[in-house]
């Protein structure tokens, strides 16, 4: 199997923090913060700066501790269990979509300008423009995710000094031009309760410019001494990243008037015609665009390894954990995460205001969850080894949380609309419950038999939706004449299959109809019984998913309706299934993939020369067969044991 390539080393981890870092508040934030809080904005600056690098010392120490391509996601595991690593790991991934769109439109608005048409399609609104160059931004970047991290690190690692470039353009000559008559009046003309408000509420535009000490988390499996490298690298890009945000913030104010600031939304445009011209601006209008394009870039790169993590732990469809035997990189996850990322810009291709107040919340619901980490394992793993501790690791976390906190209630207080995006991004993080559940449904065995109990009414209501007439005279074709015969029903349900079985084999037959579902068992019992069956055994065996029940006998033919996909160990059952067949004995299979036509398929199930290896070894030979269906299709399996290699059935 391939692995993840172990290649990336101080300077390609730092350029990617970087890239990943350095978001869209350099550029416009400074003129949103003092439309809030005027020059008070600095000291908002100025705690965010400090905060980032405590925050890049808390995250080196937990990736010192679990140094593996989950990132946010491992660490939750390792705190908080199963439930909540799932919410945070889906809430990280949420952060890392909305944040490509919101770096993405950002980006396109410095290079494409209001009223913009082509010449050749001079019907085409400006909108309509700006998202299919998104959508083409997007497939570039995760082309450049797929082709390998060796060659995505050099691409980043331009992109990084691009964006130090861009910024250093317009702080040298900033530096020595600062009219420090500007900063008067610092404070507004209010209690301090008032102003305090104020500067919490700018905050929460600007604390998106220091997001991203994530990203290099996800690289850990990539990193050569990860345990050493990306600690150190996240506290020298906090520095870098902290010392240009106050910088930039001190210049753009003391250049430029906050009440004239204000009211600019490209401020960074307005600095670089201050210091130069508008000639000058339109080129470094094109590098500001790539330093953006870089910042979705470094996301873009080490988010699908957070996919890889979740499925590898069976909390997300396990095919995305496959690596690409060439590229040695997560494919399936980065194809997944470009069709997402396509949906999120396409809808949410609004203004920036609304992006930043759909992302700033849930990124510091995601980043208080990592920071409490630190305290919780401090106290629950004491003696797990630290290469790289956090000071104050007890306390600290806990007051940069009430921080952030703080800023998320200030915007509430502050913004009209806001209750209304916090309902709208709760509903996003809710409708990770019910994913959650259907994956549980998937993988785990206990969570199968609740579920199947819990549904097993609903079941036989629509019971003729889930085996429709059509399925059960494609098994009787392959089963042929079964008069007088033994079969074992692997998973018998409600009993809506059974009771065809049941006629067909006639009285002179035997049924053996096991399923892992208490409930379906009482039900199809009960459902056979009325018609007089007496030649039906039911058999309710909870651990169905690993093994056939020892009391079957031998059996002339097996038939399993909707289980395949749910065997935990289906070597172990095959080759129990082996032992009670005759030789030519059949078996069949029909089991539901592509539910509801997007949600992928069980892995195994999807390598059809795998499975076709894999019941060889087991002692069979068989053949696939794939129907479709309005909600879902039909995989069917055919095959008999045979110690011979027939080549199909």
């Amino acid at each position: 199997m391939a692995e993840l390539k172990k290649s990336l080393g101080y300077g390609t981890i730092i350029a990617i923090s970087i890239t990943s870092m350095i978001g869209t508040g350099m550029f416009v934030g400074t003129a949103k913060a003092a439309d809030y809080s005027g020059n008070m904005s600095l000291i908002g600056w100025a705690l965010l700066s400090l905060m980032t690098i405590y925050i890049a010392y808390c995250f080196g120490e937990l990736v010192s501790m679990f140094p593996s391509a989950g990132g946010v996601y491992e660490f939750a595991k390792q705190t908080y269990g199963r439930f909540l690593s799932f919410m945070i790991g889906w809430i990280t991934w949420l952060v890392g979509n909305i944040t490509t769109s919101v770096v993405i439109v950002t980006a396109l608005s410095f290079l494409i300008p209001e009223n913009f048409t082509l010449s050749f399609f001079p019907n085409m609104s400006t909108d309509l423009i700006s998202i299919l160059a998104a959508v083409i931004i997007i497939l570039i970047l995760n082309y450049i995710a797929f082709i390998g991290i060796d060659s995505s690190a050099k691409i980043l690692v331009f992109f990084a000094a691009v964006t130090l470039s861009v910024l250093l353009v317009v702080l040298i000559p900033g530096c020595f031009s600062i009219n420090f008559s500007n900063f008067h009046p610092f404070f507004f003309k209010g209690t301090n309760v008032q102003n305090g408000l104020l500067i919490f509420a700018g905050m929460f535009i600007i604390v998106e410019t220091y997001f991203g000490w994530e990203s290099a988390t996800f690289l850990a499996e990539e990193t050569k001494d990860a345990q050493k490298v990306i600690p150190r690298s996240l506290v020298i890009t906090s520095i870098i990243v902290a010392v240009f945000g106050v910088l930039l913030s001190v210049v753009t104010l003391g250049n430029i008037n906050w009440e004239i600031l204000k009211l600019s939304s490209t401020p960074f445009h307005d600095l670089s015609v201050l210091f130069y011209s508008e000639r000058v601006w339109e080129i470094l209008s094109v590098s500001v665009f790539i330093t953006m394009i870089g910042s979705a870039a470094g996301g873009i790169v080490s988010t699908p390894r957070l996919l890889l993590a979740l499925a590898r732990d069976k909390l997300f469809m396990n095919g995305f954990a496959d690596i690409h035997e060439t590229k040695k990189t997560p494919y399936k996850a980065i194809m997944f995460q470009t069709i997402i990322t396509i949906i999120i810009v396409i809808i949410g291709f609004a203004e920036y205001d609304t992006l930043i107040s759909m992302l700033v919340p849930l990124a510091l619901i995601m980043y208080i969850s990592v920071l409490l980490a630190v305290t919780i394992l401090r106290f629950k793993k004491p003696n797990h080894p630290r290469p790289f501790k956090a000071p104050f690791g007890k306390i600290g976390p806990i007051i940069i949380s009430g921080f952030f906190i703080a800023v998320i209630t200030a915007w509430i207080l502050e913004v009209a609309d806001a209750i209304n995006l916090i309902k709208l991004l709760g509903s996003f993080i809710l409708f990770g419950v019910p994913i959650y559940l259907l994956l549980m449904f998937y993988y785990d065995p206990d969570v199968i038999i609740k579920l199947n109990d819990v549904f097993a009414y609903f079941t036989l209501l629509f019971e003729r939706i889930l085996i429709p007439r059509h399925i059960d005279r494609r098994i009787f074709n392959h089963l042929g004449n079964i008069q007088g015969k033994t079969i074992l029903e692997f998973g018998c349900g409600v009993g809506t299959f059974t009771k065809e079985l049941a006629v067909e084999t006639g009285p002179k037959g035997s049924i053996y109809a096991t399923d892992v579902s208490y409930t379906q068992v009482k039900i199809a019992n009960k459902r056979i019984a009325k018609r007089g069956h007496l030649h039906v055994h039911f058999i309710h065996d909870i651990h169905q998913v690993n093994r056939v029940h020892h009391s079957i006998p031998e059996v002339d033919a097996i038939v399993s309706i909707g289980m395949l996909g749910y065997l935990q160990d289906i070597r172990k059952v095959l080759t129990e299934m082996h032992n009670i067949l005759p030789e030519n004995g059949k078996i069949i299979f029909m089991d539901y993939i592509d539910l509801f036509k997007i949600i992928p398929n069980v892995s195994w199930l999807s390598h059809e020369d795998g499975l076709v290896a894999l019941f060889r070894d087991c002692g069979f030979s068989v053949t696939f067969e794939k129907v479709k269906g309005r909600f879902w299709n039909y995989l069917f399996v055919y095959g008999i044991k045979t110690d011979q290699d027939v080549p199909f059935i």
